[in-house]
């Protein structure tokens, strides 16, 4: 993991302002050398993605907090679906253009973080089962990566829909289910066994990956996906997140 990553991440999961020699020595725990820290929180100030609240003191600035909201609401991710009724979410972005290849990419991250699929038209889609209201979706979008010239249609009725629910690969998104919860049980089982310092990078490394998964998991309904399923993951990660706070917690 980089210097940035492992930053961000540590600030974002303690929900506080972090002393340089606290990031320092958790980056030393994941193998990293604490000037390479400090390199990093110097350009995440200057990006505006950290800020230093104080001399040695930081915190997540303004220009991270969009992201750091969204990485940090895996937990509730279930609070943001509601039962579908059959409706898709639709948004036009072909008439932007491709050939900006670093717009390209914060536009297409913002979508598929949202659970959108691209057609083989070019238009991006999901079942409108999100629970936001249209404007503050779209508001979410803009915030972390669609132009504001794109164009977002909620609630569009189609009568073959049979494509579109294709557009998703339900055996492989519920075996990542399956995975990761088998992956948390083995790791926790294990974690007694090991050094603080083994034990609290296990479960960054894992719980990162899990968070990551949930973040990026489209949020279907139960007509295109086992929703029981993804809810034992997330459920299962919240225990594993508190075994983690606790393994950090014996890092001297």
């Amino acid at each position: 993991m980089s210097a940035r990553s492992l930053a961000l991440g540590f600030l974002s999961a303690v929900r506080r302002p972090m002393r340089v020699a606290e990031l320092v020595r958790r980056g030393e725990v994941m193998g990293l050398e604490g000037g390479a820290m400090r390199v990093a929180l110097g350009r995440l100030c200057r990006e505006g993605t950290v800020q230093q609240v104080e001399r040695g003191l930081y915190a997540i600035g303004p220009g991270g907090k969009a992201l750091d909201e969204r990485a940090r609401g895996w937990a509730s991710a279930e609070t943001r679906v509601r039962d579908w009724d059959g409706r898709w979410l639709i948004v036009l972005v072909d008439h932007l253009g491709r050939s900006d290849r670093r717009r390209l990419r914060e536009r297409e991250r913002a979508l598929t973080l949202h659970g959108l699929a691209r057609t083989p038209s070019g238009a991006w889609v999901r079942p409108h089962n999100l629970a936001d209201p249209m404007p503050q979706l779209a508001r979410q979008l803009h915030a972390i990566g669609l132009d504001r010239e794109a164009t977002i249609i909620g609630d569009a009725c189609s009568s073959d829909d049979s494509a579109w629910k294709a557009l998703w690969p339900r055996d492989a998104i519920e075996a990542g289910y399956r995975h990761w919860i088998g992956e948390m049980d083995a790791s926790a089982a294990r974690l007694p066994t090991m050094t603080a310092d083994g034990a609290a990078r296990e479960t960054l490394l894992l719980g990162q990956s899990v968070i990551r998964a949930i973040n990026r998991d489209p949020m279907l309904p139960s007509a295109l996906i086992d929703t029981g399923l993804r809810a034992a993951m997330i459920d299962a990660m919240r225990h594993y997140d508190a075994v983690g706070k606790a393994a950090w917690d014996q890092v001297a």
